[in-house]
């Protein structure tokens, strides 16, 4: 937000006459209520929000895909994903639900600008995506959905416009911090994205934190990640330390390598520039013949993720590649082509799946070290947020499989990951700059 849009306004009109200007200034509007106070409230209204949403959609997830009709008659899927896929497109189209389509991973969790007259679509359309089968994340909608309730808290209770930000901050600290299951996740993510602006919030954002935190925790609702039980490593071994390393920079070159597709189909579907609904309809046939034949790639991958991780070694080695570049596909395509959706579910499916595949292929390597570092390292550089992924993967392993040694392998991957990044983007924007010489000498 403009600094020069804080400040009161003034303006002049000038009579025919000359005789008077009338000048008249629009002070900003102050809060109505104690700042600290309307971060506690936002704080809860985002989490019973978000308890409510994430109920309603499980519930309804349940009925439509867990029935014994649906079940038993797989013809149903491809049919259920069309007609879910073209409800979201007549969300965007008729009712202005946003989308993810525009930007990167990362930045489909930073975008601030809102508009809660939009509500409604945004709510229908995140429902339609995660029901769709598309592969796209639930955090992606609730973060819209929550942004879209505090800008109409904002302006209804006329707080002051620079403390907007910290109520949005605020709010989605209380809704993530919940369903992520820590405290401090969301502050360390916005502390990293954009510190400039973000800073000065960081108490709001821990205090609502803390309250989405809490009240998820004491209504007996589960981290929506889960947590899974991994064999403990409880010895020091410089072998470890060069697994990690390895397992960093195949991370990295996961997170490039979705990066790829998400060019691959941004170039693709912007061909059909307004056509909605014919863009969504075509993913849509595309993601019900994949799933119809590889039902484990569907959806964001939070439930199947532990059904496969439980018996792993029955799907084998290629099977499980598989469903990492199916993901990886499904993904980029969901995302590119209206869903409304977030990116963290789905990257941390691929990342999980090519692990357990190397953990077939080297059964000596703890598994342990296999999934965290490939998942840190992927993570950190999707979302250019290396301290969140290394907070998020080790909320994903249960408190018993982490220890200082651990988390120490975990950061060390994170670094190989963002080291190799940095020297990618420099040669990137190296090859970019020979290829714009030819070109300027050639003007000239």
């Amino acid at each position: 937000m403009d600094s020069d849009r804080l400040g009161g306004s003034i303006s002049s009109e000038e009579t025919n006459n000359g005789a008077e200007i009338h000048s008249v200034q629009n002070p900003p509007r102050k809060a109505s209520t104690p700042r600290i106070w309307m971060v506690v409230f936002i704080g809860f209204v985002a989490i019973l929000f978000t308890i409510i949403w994430l109920s309603v959609w499980l519930y309804l997830q349940d009925i439509i895909w867990s029935n014994d009709f649906v079940i038993n008659n797989r013809w149903m899927i491809p049919l259920l994903v069309i007609l879910f896929s073209l409800m979201v497109g007549l969300c965007v189209k008729y009712l202005r639900a946003p989308t993810v389509i525009k930007g990167s991973m990362s930045e489909s969790l930073e975008e601030e600008q809102t508009d809660y007259r939009t509500f409604l679509g945004t709510l229908l359309s995140s429902f339609f995506s995660l029901l769709s089968g598309a592969t796209v994340g639930p955090e992606g909608p609730l973060g819209f959905l929550i942004r879209e309730i505090t800008a109409w808290f904002e302006e209804k209770l006329k707080l002051a416009k620079e403390t907007w930000l910290g109520y949005s901050i605020a709010a989605l600290a209380s809704a993530y911090n919940g369903i992520i299951g820590n405290p401090i996740f969301t502050a360390v993510f916005v502390t990293e994205v954009s510190p400039k602006k973000n800073l000065s919030f960081l108490i709001w954002n821990l205090l609502a934190g803390v309250i989405g935190f809490l009240v998820y925790l004491f209504l007996g609702f589960q981290s929506f990640l889960g947590v899974t039980q991994f064999p403990l490593i409880d010895q020091v071994n410089l072998v470890y330390i060069a697994y990690a390393i390895i397992f960093g920079a195949l991370g990295a070159f996961l997170a490039i390598f979705i990066a790829l597709w998400f060019q691959f189909f941004d170039k693709v579907m912007s061909r059909f520039k307004d056509k909605v609904i014919q863009r969504i309809l075509i993913a849509g046939a595309i993601i019900a013949i994949v799933v119809y034949f590889v039902p484990q790639v569907m959806f964001s991958g939070e439930d199947q993720i532990h059904e496969i991780i439980a018996d792993y070694a029955q799907y084998g080695i290629w099977m499980l590649l598989l469903f990492a570049l199916l993901k990886v596909i499904l993904f980029s395509l969901s995302f590119k082509s209206g869903y409304l959706g977030g990116p963290i579910f789905p990257t941390l499916f691929t990342c999980t799946m090519l692990a357990l595949a190397l953990s077939l292929a080297f059964p000596s390597v703890p598994i342990v070290i296999l999934v965290l570092c490939i998942e840190a390292a992927a993570v950190s550089l999707a979302l250019n947020a290396p301290l969140t992924s290394i907070l998020l993967v080790t909320v994903v392993a249960s408190t018993g499989s982490v220890n200082e040694f651990l988390i120490g392998l975990i950061v060390l991957a994170t670094v190989v990951s963002i080291i190799i990044g940095a020297g990618i983007k420099r040669l990137m924007s190296d090859r970019a700059k020979r290829r714009a010489i030819p070109v300027a000498k050639s003007v000239e």
